[in-house]
């Protein structure tokens, strides 16, 4: 177990963290080198030897490798980025980049994803110092930057460039996994990531004839774009299971006593309640449009219109998606990838997995540990790069109120203490014997 002052130590790291400003706003608008200094010094307090990494000067990742007690055994990546999406300071009850602690909560930008799992492995990693404590395999641990935009600056840029750092893992765990879920019937269920869907942002781009206003135009480009827009905005994307999908589904349905009946998922789903939010989004690819961007003048029409799609594909499914966007835009839209990165896969009987469900069972016995697919997608998709296989574990033991997701990039974010404390000791739990 966590010594006391680990405990301690992951509440003080948050706080800190939280108060080194590293908003990503994209484009490279991120200096996350003062957040990466910060860890790596704490490291090397540790007597774990950090490597500092910049593909643009600022944009700083962190990597250290702690040998394991089995040089036989296969490495462990454990990776949590260090930007953070924006704030705005008005529209919070306490500053975003306060790092305040108030009523026995932290409160800030990163609170939740993810500054608080970057504390908790860098006060595991000092409690193991000061424990003598050396973990089973090696571990490989990494804070990146640029997570919250391309991670080209980050995880992309390590698995491309620096890859003998990673010599010899096979499994990674990182962000949104084992969180309390309520399922307002008095369960607590920590579901563990096992998966993540596929990003195809998308930029949608309608060319017509200009002109006035005013007079009959056939070939506008603004009718051309919004009708595919509206199109898929409204398309019905058919259901697909995923193995995690199944395993999560089975699970969830045992829990309540629910016959599993795969045949009707829309049923099931309903059958399950609130606890379905953690399904839902992921049994269908998805293509929600976000932005438009056309004309100058209201009475000019525009030669060119643009849109763009935050569209999430499911593993195996992207030959799918391709072709229901081809078919949905049209003769008059083109389309192409803003950005597009894959979507993972991971056993849920393999031993880490098993390992991960035990850990928290330990801190948690009333606890219900089940696997779900994340909708969208962190880092381990440009680690999957090097054939390590990527779950979300990130713990946190949150009271009733308290909605995860609902936190993660929105306002007001915060962390309870006892979170943090739980967080510590799982993860410590698990990282000994992983």
């Amino acid at each position: 177990m966590a010594d006391v002052q680990a405990r301690d130590e992951v509440v003080r790291f948050t706080s800190d963290l939280i108060r080194i400003d590293t908003a990503n706003r994209g484009g490279g608008d991120c200096r996350e080198r003062p957040a990466a200094e910060y860890a790596a010094a704490l490291l090397a307090e540790a007597g774990v030897e950090p490597t500092l990494l910049e593909r643009t000067p600022g944009r700083t990742n962190v990597v250290a490798r702690i040998g394991g007690a089995d040089p036989t055994a296969d490495a462990l990546l454990v990776h949590g980025h260090l930007d953070v999406v924006p704030a705005e300071a008005a529209d919070w009850s306490v500053h975003p980049f306060s790092g305040e602690v108030r009523d026995g909560v932290v409160w800030g930008r990163g609170a939740v994803d993810m500054k608080n799992m970057d504390a908790m492995i860098l006060a595991v990693l000092r409690g193991w110092a000061r424990q003598g404590v050396r973990p089973r395999r090696d571990l490989v641990i990494a804070f990146t930057a640029d997570e919250e935009a391309t991670a080209e600056d980050g995880s992309g840029f390590l698995a491309d460039r620096h890859p003998g750092l990673f010599e010899g893992c096979t499994e990674a765990i990182g962000e949104s996994g084992a969180f309390t879920f309520h399922d307002g019937a008095g369960r607590e269920i920590y579901p563990i990531a096992a998966g993540e869907r596929g990003t195809a942002w998308l930029k949608l781009t309608a060319r017509g004839r200009a002109g006035h206003g005013s007079k009959v135009n056939r070939d506008n480009a603004v009718t051309r774009l919004a009708a595919a827009v509206a199109r898929i905005g409204g398309h019905p994307w058919p259901l697909r299971l995923t193995p995690t999908v199944r395993a999560a589904l089975t699970e969830l349905a045992a829990l309540y006593g629910i016959e599993t009946d795969l045949r009707d998922v829309d049923g099931l789903l309903e059958k399950l309640g609130p606890a379905a939010a953690l399904v839902e989004a992921t049994v269908r690819n998805s293509a929600n449009p976000t932005m438009l961007d056309a004309g100058y003048k209201i009475n000019v029409i525009p030669g060119e219109a643009v849109a763009f799609v935050d569209g999430r594909y499911l593993a195996g499914a992207e030959d799918e998606f391709r072709a229901a966007i081809d078919e949905l835009t049209g003769p008059d839209v083109d389309w192409e990838f803003q950005h597009r990165e894959v979507a993972l896969q991971a056993p849920v009987d393999a031993p880490v997995f098993a390992r991960m469900r035990a850990a928290v069972e330990e801190f948690a016995p009333e606890g219900h540990v089940v696997p779900y697919c994340m909708s969208g997608g962190t880092d381990a998709k440009q680690f999957s790069r090097l054939g390590i296989t990527g779950y979300g574990f990130a713990p946190l033991k949150l009271p009733q109120g308290f909605d995860h997701q609902a936190l993660f990039h929105g306002v007001d974010e915060r962390v309870p203490v006892e979170a943090l404390h739980f967080g510590v000791h799982v993860l410590d739990r698990f990282l000994r014997t992983a």
